[in-house]
């Protein structure tokens, strides 16, 4: 049974790999064109899926065969995910560090003053690698397992098989026309580019085609295995390999090989994979690292304090602000729409959220498809909240997910709706 299970998991990656084309958005059907013209900008920085994924794979290959996870017993696999979070909160620290003594204006010699650092940095980096692939297995089987168990494999065979890497991950070029919000192009670049470089090639895709762009940063892409971002958040880990195994999953039925073919079906797919992303996340950490386990959101927010202006609220402003926008832009009034953004996004960077270093369209083209709560970015989206009325309908996290996988359009997410 091991061996025929150890065969069905080679074929299967020999499918994901022919299915590839599909798991990545942004490049095709509707904006094959645009992203042509974007490539005149970004060919010398995108970034190289082949010999990433060659590498990938063939890591891949070598564990699954191997299996050195299966030998340690529960309490050892636990450590091992535990010490590798640990390990790289360290390297964050260190990294810290040692930008903090290279920028010191009061040393004399800055590079020797930071070579302890710098060899303590390397040597934990070294201990970082040689944990990734052990714990990368580990925490494949235990999100592998919660799937099984709740029905999704065939058999105990679950496909796509879970399989991930902690990876430095690429930025991702998005672009949108000015007159509308739309993704007409996401294009992921190098993980070196600077922020420097970003921006400059922000400026030189805009002013060569006339379009909004904004380089942004990603958690975790859908190639496969799954590229992850390494952070010491667990929770966020877990969730995040299972929203891109539920792509992997809806790559082979009809919502998935939709992804591209409009916008409202790429808010229909990210919709759906972050849903359940966050409820079997809950359900693998509260399984086997219950620690980690934060506390559900609270379904109603703490009364307003007597005599006290409102908190800001990040969703409530955010749809604000897209909603205006989005009626700026239906009246033919680009210029104004480009202002009022540009006010709204010093407005959110005075209440805290400097993270947020353009608003433009396609700063919305691209958040906006991520809907599985109300509000924000994806302003008055009558597709996310579809999503998430059928997602409270069905109430089961599986068969709602079987039930949408056969879907071909949001009239068949319309229809589905009761009354």
């Amino acid at each position: 049974m091991t061996r025929l299970r150890r065969i069905g998991q080679w074929a299967a990656l020999v499918l994901i790999l022919l299915a590839s084309p599909l798991l990545l958005g942004g490049s095709g059907g509707l904006t094959l064109n645009r992203s042509d013209q974007v490539r005149r900008f970004t060919r010398a920085v995108e970034f190289d899926y082949v010999s990433w994924t060659v590498e990938s794979l063939l890591q891949k290959l070598e564990y699954s065969a191997l299996r050195p996870a299966g030998y340690l017993t529960e309490p050892e696999r636990k450590s091992l995910v535990l010490q590798y979070a640990e390990l790289i909160g360290e390297t964050a620290r260190l990294r810290g560090e040692l930008e903090a003594i290279l920028g010191d204006p009061q040393l004399a010699d800055p590079r020797q003053a930071a070579r302890p650092v710098g060899l303590e940095l390397e040597e934990t980096r070294g201990r970082l690698e040689a944990l990734r692939p052990l714990a990368e297995s580990v925490l494949q089987e235990d999100v592998a397992a919660v799937l099984e168990d709740l029905g999704l494999g065939w058999g105990r065979a679950l496909f796509p098989p879970v399989s991930f890497r902690f990876s430095s991950l690429p930025s991702a070029l998005v672009v949108s026309p000015r007159e509308l919000i739309r993704q007409d192009a996401n294009l992921q670049l190098v993980p070196e580019l600077s922020l420097e470089q970003q921006i400059d090639l922000e400026s030189q895709v805009e002013h060569g085609l006339d379009v909004s762009a904004l380089v942004v940063g990603i958690g975790g892409l859908s190639t496969y295995p799954t590229m992850v971002m390494e952070t010491t958040a667990l929770d966020w880990v877990v969730e995040t390999i299972v929203h891109e195994w539920v792509h992997h999953y809806l790559a082979f039925r009809p919502l998935g090989l939709g992804y591209n073919r409009s916008p409202e079906l790429r808010t229909f797919n990210e919709t759906v994979a972050s849903l359940v992303g966050q409820r079997i996340g809950r359900e693998v950490l509260a399984r086997y690292y219950p620690e980690h386990l934060p506390p559900p959101p609270s379904p109603n927010p703490p009364p307003p304090v007597p005599g006290e202006p409102p908190a800001f609220d990040f969703q409530v402003e955010m749809r604000e602000t897209r909603e205006q926008v989005d009626a700026l832009l239906a009246a033919g009034k680009i210029n104004e729409a480009e202002s009022y953004m540009e006010a709204r996004r010093r407005i959110f960077w005075e209440h805290g959220y400097r993270y947020i270093r353009r608003i433009n369209q396609a700063y919305f083209a691209f958040y906006g498809a991520y809907a599985d709560v109300p509000g924000g970015p994806a302003g008055e989206d009558p597709v996310g909240d579809a999503v998430r009325r059928l997602w409270e309908v069905v109430g089961d996290p599986i068969a709602f997910l079987r039930r949408v996988a056969r879907m071909n359009s949001t009239d068949d997410l319309f229809a589905a709706l009761p009354g």
